[in-house]
């Protein structure tokens, strides 16, 4: 009978260890920010799963019944077996990196339970090897249940600790810049297209200069920090900055330990309402990249986004650019055409600059994106045949807009990565175009857009359905916008809703045909449904 209690035991620790572990991939996703990861425990339902609630009966009825362990030893050892089965046997798209701070934070969680099942053994465990088995049992069946608390409160007694870590790592950081005297900092910020951007104006600067961007979506201030230690050489001319933020103070602080001369902001948009609040902040952080330019430097502030071209801007030169509207836009992209082999483009700048540029990128977006890129190359001397040359060498960046044909005749746009409202409509415009199959949208919808979650997504499912034949809908979180919008409109795709990415796969298996066109616009991670 000890033995049998011993294997419950074990299977209730194994149980919390595994539940924990899930939910700290959840606050990597969210940042590690206790706030974002209280909003997604609210949005997503976690704490009220039929699962958890299952889980915290068994542990009330445990409590309850400690003058007949057994049934509850049998009900806690096969919760938490099924537990770590369930959570084996679950695929996550973007499973949980084993970085240092996750492990920091994995472990004070850890020692959090194992003073609680101590505890617990102390005092309820009397000198029976049986209870004292059954209340450690209890305590850390108990710990599965309030996971995501103890999750917070390791958090939160390691700020100190990562304060410390990250303040080393930020010095260092800063000592390496201030050695490059000679370097030249660009920063490139927006609510979307800073990716692209920052891709696109690297290949070009390197034709001239030996040039350095943050790689993948490093673009937090820890992220241009490793960067900075892992990446940047003492012969680097140029170093591309990307600059995100989550809310205010964010590129202000990427800034101060930076200092651009010359910074980019594509757009400003409703992107991350629900950190930010308001447009109005959004539009007001994304301007600290400029405000905190040198008198000597620039700023290069696409003008399409109305909340940028009503933005006065007088601490520096400021250079506006534009795709639709030419009032007072120093640089310009006129006379777009696209064709099967990419798109045809001229790009007019100031004292009567003009050059005739062919992109293999599609959609305006790209144009617009393209258009900061070369401008802020002219501006820092690249001779135009190089930039030609180099913008005709530019590859999609993955995920954006990117096109490729497939083995069974079909074609794919992949635009999965981070979708927004701007980049989905022109997307969908893209997909308008195609001609000679069926054209196919599978989407999830957009994510935080705060208060205009429903309206900006029913927007998208007006999009569908001016520019599609069949549209596959992925999930529940925007199901009923997106198809509200398609309903709205007079003319009406197929559309079909699915819970999953791979039922989605496997419905397109049996839709697709040789000539269709594919959209794949945007991939929301685990923590959305």
């Amino acid at each position: 009978m000890i033995i049998l209690y011993y294997i419950l035991m074990v299977a209730s620790i194994l149980g919390a260890v595994y539940e924990i572990r899930r939910n700290l991939m959840m606050l990597q996703q969210n940042s590690y920010f206790n706030k974002r990861y209280r909003n997604w425990l609210r949005e997503s339902g976690d704490t009220t799963s039929g699962w958890r609630i299952a889980g915290m009966a068994i542990f009330l009825y445990s409590l309850a019944t400690f003058a007949h362990p057994l049934a509850g030893m049998l009900l806690m050892g096969v919760f938490g077996a099924i537990t770590v089965v369930r959570y084996i046997r679950q695929k996550y798209k973007k499973p949980l990196v084993w970085t240092p701070r996750a492990r920091r934070i994995y472990v004070v969680a850890a020692l959090l339970c194992l003073i609680i099942g101590f505890a617990a053994m102390i005092i309820f465990g009397a000198d029976i090897v049986e209870r004292r088995i059954y209340s450690v049992a209890v305590a850390f069946t108990g710990c599965y249940c309030a996971s995501h608390i103890i999750l917070m409160v390791a958090n939160v007694l390691l700020r100190p600790v990562e304060k410390h870590i990250n303040q080393g790592f930020i010095n260092d950081a800063r000592k390496r810049l201030v050695s490059m005297p000679e370097l030249r900092i660009v920063g490139v910020t927006g609510s979307y297209g800073k990716t692209s951007t920052k891709h696109f104006l690297h290949r070009i600067l390197s034709e001239q200069f030996d040039t350095l961007m943050t790689p993948g979506s490093f673009n937090t201030t820890l992220g241009v920090v490793r960067t900075i230690r892992e990446h940047l050489k003492p012969y680097n001319e140029v170093f591309i900055v990307e600059m995100g933020a989550k809310q205010p103070g964010d590129i202000r602080e990427i800034c101060e330990l930076v200092h651009p001369e010359i910074g980019i902001v594509t757009a400003v948009g409703p992107q991350h309402l629900e950190s930010f609040g308001s447009i109005e902040n959004v539009q007001a952080t994304k301007f600290e990249l400029v405000d905190a330019l040198p008198e000597t430097g620039a700023a290069f502030v696409n003008d399409d986004f109305e909340m940028i071209a009503s933005r006065e801007v007088s601490n520096v030169q400021c250079l506006r650019y534009t795709c639709r509207d030419e009032r007072g836009a120093q640089w310009q992209a006129v006379n777009i055409v696209y064709t099967p082999s990419g798109t045809d483009f001229e790009v007019k700048g100031p004292e009567g600059f003009s050059i005739q540029l062919h992109t293999r990128l599609l959609g305006e977006a790209n144009i617009s994106d393209l258009l900061a890129a070369v401008a802020v190359a002219v501006y820092m001397g690249v001779p135009a045949e190089r930039i030609r040359y180099a913008v005709a060498q530019i590859e999609p960046v993955e995920h954006r807009l990117s096109v490729k044909r497939t083995a069974g005749g079909f074609t794919i746009v992949d635009d999965a990565y981070n979708s927004n409202p701007v980049g989905s409509r022109m997307a969908m415009e893209v997909l308008g175009a195609m001609k000679g199959g069926k054209r196919i949208v599978i989407t999830p919808g957009m994510i935080e857009l705060g208060d205009r979650q429903h309206e900006l997504n029913a927007a998208l499912g007006g999009h569908i359905a001016a520019n599609t034949d069949v549209a596959i809908i992925v999930g529940k979180y925007n199901r009923d916008a997106i198809c509200a919008g398609i309903d709205a409109a007079d003319v009406k795709p197929q559309t079909h809703t699915v819970d999953t990415f791979a039922e989605a796969q496997a419905l397109l298996a049996g839709i697709v045909a040789p000539g269709d066109t594919v959209l794949y616009e945007n991939d929301l991670p685990d923590t959305f449904k």
